[in-house]
């Protein structure tokens, strides 16, 4: 059965030398599985959709693939929308949050399988793209994709910079501070801190 609408979440299998008992499990899983109970609550809600599917994936194992196919870079992560065009999800991760988000969202939206769900301007838009070779499509999605490559290139060169600015920042400062310090302030504090010193009057 193909689902119109996806609810994706990406993570990560957890691997580690640490034994989970019941008496170490709050802290040691805390904001590692916290959003996990709530994600299976939300799949149980839709499970009995035709058109909605709210799935997780491990993309450190057999789901990597897809995973990587849908963009996934951290974890977790959760996409939605159309299986053929997801998005990413920024909303709260709590069950009330999901479950609204989904409710509103997870509903049949204009694509080329529903054009009666389209406007006139995106019927044609998708007229456009029907009309081009498998080949000019591809380009064209390529070219899209690369824009959306170079501007995460271009964040990261730039969060960069801004990293290297703060480090040397930082180090500036602790020079100065260092200066300062070997410039006889702490002699001067003891001084002071030891009892009356000189007489200011004339």
């Amino acid at each position: 059965m193909n689902k119109t609408l996806l609810f994706f979440l990406g993570l990560a299998r957890a691997v580690s030398a640490i034994e989970l008992t019941p008496d170490n499990w709050d802290t040691e899983t805390a904001g590692k599985t916290k959003m996990k109970p709530d994600w299976d609550k939300l799949m149980d809600a839709f499970a009995g959709s035709s058109t909605q599917l709210v799935a997780d994936v491990d993309c450190t194992a057999a789901g990597k693939p897809l995973c990587d196919q849908v963009g996934v870079r951290g974890y977790p992560t959760i996409k939605w929308g159309d299986p053929a065009d997801l998005q990413d999800y920024s909303g709260g991760r709590d069950y009330a949050s999901l479950e609204k988000f989904a409710n509103e969202n997870l509903k049949p939206m204009c694509s080329p399988k529903n054009l009666d769900l389209c406007d006139d301007d995106k019927k044609a838009e998708i007229s456009k793209y029907q009309a081009m070779s498998a080949s000019d499509l591809d380009a064209a999605i390529s070219a899209e994709e690369k824009k959306l490559e170079d501007a995460e290139a271009e964040f990261k060169a730039e969060v960069q910079k801004l990293q290297e600015k703060y480090s040397a920042l930082s180090a500036e400062k602790d020079e100065k501070i260092a200066a300062v310090k070997a410039s006889g302030l702490g002699l001067m504090k003891a001084v002071k801190a030891a009892g009356p010193v000189g007489n200011d009057e004339l």
